[in-house]
């Protein structure tokens, strides 16, 4: 199979979205039935300040809590409308914003920062007057508005219809957030709509049941669940552990410093893709094959190129005293549940 493809499907009973490149797997998105989605908007209620951290632990609906890293000015007891920004460890607070966000696949509405923008990937003139043309018709509101880079090639009517979904939404949420008790205002998107409004447009997409079997995709699966993952040029094992996540590089039976170079560049490529697949995230340490300083140049230069095309934001924190290499990269998902793999 060539060329890129979106699979929408389920697993078992839970929605996925699978996003392939010449038919090898590059991405997941599976829902988590046991946590809120990235995106759901809540009015939470302050509940304590957290000191010496300047956040704000709120209360959310069914015994949730959340956590707000900039709480300055709140007080216990006030209701605030949070957005959820990621996903939670197990038994630990719900990561929230107050900078609550409307998105769609052709607009993103932003209450609190008014103003027209337009995607700087959109360079065309004419078509950023034509979707300025657009947005005037149909937006008349105090909030913010921003037009994706999805709007280029797309139908006016499709995306004026977007725009004014979302600015009904916004409204309709914003009108609800005072109140004394905590409660869910929307629920977040599952991964299919992600997958429509994020990969769509750079892709064919599939949406027939069963896809994931017909196409390999669950074949696939089981190398999720395996810590190995080959390289060509050597292999690495990915292991998460409670505090963080251990990368080991190897070369095989060439010891050789070409050899080393080979497998660490192959490493720093591959590990976008391994974490993404895998759902790992926070705090990341990779132990290199031991190499000269010139070719750790080298290496970093691939990972910086490769990270810089992954979605997830990942910041690389440099190199240890003992040689290894620390990351550290938002928690957005959650990590792949491998207990599913029985199932498959």
């Amino acid at each position: 199979m060539k060329g890129r493809t979106i699979v929408l499907d389920h697993i078992g009973e839970i929605e996925a979205a699978a996003y392939l490149v010449d038919g090898k797997l590059d991405d997941i998105l599976i829902d988590d039935l046991d946590a809120p989605r990235p995106g759901a908007i809540y009015r939470g209620i302050c509940d304590r300040p957290i000191k010496g951290q300047g956040g704000m632990m709120l209360r959310l609906p069914e015994g949730e809590t959340a956590f707000l890293r900039h709480g300055k000015g709140l007080s216990p007891g006030q209701p605030l409308l949070v957005q959820v920004t990621g996903h939670a460890d197990g038994g630990k607070a719900v990561p929230v914003t107050d900078r609550v966000l409307f998105k769609s696949r052709y607009a993103i509405v932003t209450p609190g920062k008014p103003g027209l923008n337009i995607s700087r990937q959109i360079t065309d003139e004419d078509t950023r007057d034509a979707l300025l043309a657009i947005a005037h018709q149909v937006f008349d509101s105090t909030h913010g508005l921003i037009l994706r880079s999805s709007c280029e090639g797309a139908d006016a009517d499709e995306i004026a219809d977007d725009i004014e979904a979302m600015l009904t939404m916004a409204d309709t949420v914003l009108a609800d957030a005072e109140g004394t008790t905590p409660e869910a205002l929307t629920e977040g998107d599952g991964p299919h709509t992600v997958a429509w409004r994020e990969w769509t447009g750079r892709a064919d997409v599939v949406t027939e049941a069963g896809s994931f079997a017909h196409l390999g995709i669950l074949d696939q699966f089981a190398a999720i669940g395996d810590e190995l993952v080959p390289l060509g040029e050597g292999y690495m094992y990915v292991e998460p552990t409670r505090a963080l996540v251990a990368v080991d590089v190897n070369t095989g039976n060439d010891t050789s410093p070409a050899a080393a170079l080979k497998a660490n560049i192959a490493a720093a490529r591959a590990l976008p893709r391994s974490l993404r697949l895998r759902g790992l995230a926070g705090q990341i340490t990779v132990d290199f094959v031991s190499m000269s300083k010139a070719h750790r140049k080298q290496v970093e230069q691939s990972l910086r190129a490769a990270f810089k095309a992954d979605p997830i934001e990942t910041s690389l924190v440099g190199w240890t005293p003992m040689g290894l290499f620390e990351l550290q990269r938002k928690r957005e998902r959650p990590p792949f549940p491998k207990a599913l793999l029985k199932d498959i």
